[in-house]
């Protein structure tokens, strides 16, 4: 991409938002559990479900069953997850690191058979952001709401199943548009900025910090002609670095206005609290 060309940046930026929309409060879930890395690995294994499904059935095949190829593959794995979560818990930040190495290996295994295969790889690692359609945007809009709305109404933290399977339905659509880096950056990095910020502010905190990360990564894109997922990880990571220095140092007075209230009933004379006396006991002692 060359020169600041609105047609092509405002449909990427709608689908950097409508990610962060859904990855924002994914992460912090992520991040709470420890579980850091699930989300590339379920990212690699569903672009080897894409690859799986290209190879399969050819270049020219119908997109639905790419995206069954892949949403399979992902779900696949998210059910595996789900059961070394419940029976190897203390590994299982392990177990989630030999599953991308292993998709990673047999996704190159497959792309080595295919001439074009560099080219495959590039684009699932830094996505095809630039080239999203109002359809795309439209179909992923709608799946990224649902999904909001169990994040709202229901405790993915504690329903690790409805987690995985939300999850890995995410991962993939997502890694499709702005690929495997951008999808890690997108639940990690904003999330991890916003930390220290009080629990109700960080996915507010954060989705900003992503959303500016995302518009200076697209329009210096296209100032720099510079691939455009690659160029928006180089971004945000500085952005959220800054951020998170600035949440830190708000952080005590965030603080200090939290627990102001308690210290003011603390300090109140006895017989000044509800329920206190003139004698400092309560009625009836």
């Amino acid at each position: 991409m060359t020169g600041l060309d609105l047609q092509v940046m405002g449909p990427a930026l709608v689908a950097g938002l409508l990610v962060l929309a859904t990855h924002v409060p994914l992460g912090g879930i992520v991040l709470n559990r420890g579980i850091i890395f699930i989300d590339i690995a379920l990212a690699q294994v569903a672009a080897t479900g894409v690859v799986f499904g290209t190879m399969m059935w050819g270049p020219d095949i119908n997109d639905w069953i790419v995206q069954a190829s892949a949403v399979g593959a992902a779900l696949a794995c998210a059910a595996f997850l789900v059961w070394t979560d419940k029976r190897f818990p203390a590994v299982q930040e392990a177990i989630i690191g030999v599953a991308y190495v292993s998709a990673a290996a047999v996704q190159l295994m497959m792309l080595a058979a295919n001439p074009s295969g560099a080219e495959h790889l590039k684009k699932l690692l830094i996505g095809q952001i630039l080239w999203v359609t109002p359809m795309q945007l439209l179909g992923v809009g709608l799946v990224y709401a649902v999904v909001l709305a169990l994040w709202y109404y229901r405790d993915l933290q504690r329903e690790r199943i409805l987690f995985y399977i939300a999850f890995a339905i995410v991962i993939t659509l997502s890694v499709q548009i702005v690929g495997i880096l951008l999808v890690f950056a997108s639940l990690i990095v904003p999330a991890l900025a916003a930390r220290g910020a009080p629990a109700p502010l960080r996915p507010v905190i954060a989705f900003n910090i992503g959303a500016a990360g995302y518009l200076a990564g697209i329009v210096a894109s296209a100032l720099f002609n510079t691939p455009t997922g690659a160029t928006i990880v180089c971004t945000l990571v500085p952005i959220a670095a800054v951020s998170a220095m600035l949440v830190g140092s708000l952080a005590g007075r965030w603080r200090d206005d939290a627990e102001a209230p308690a210290a003011r009933e603390s300090s109140r004379p006895s017989n000044e609290r509800p329920g206190g006396s003139p004698l400092g006991r309560a009625p009836g002692e």
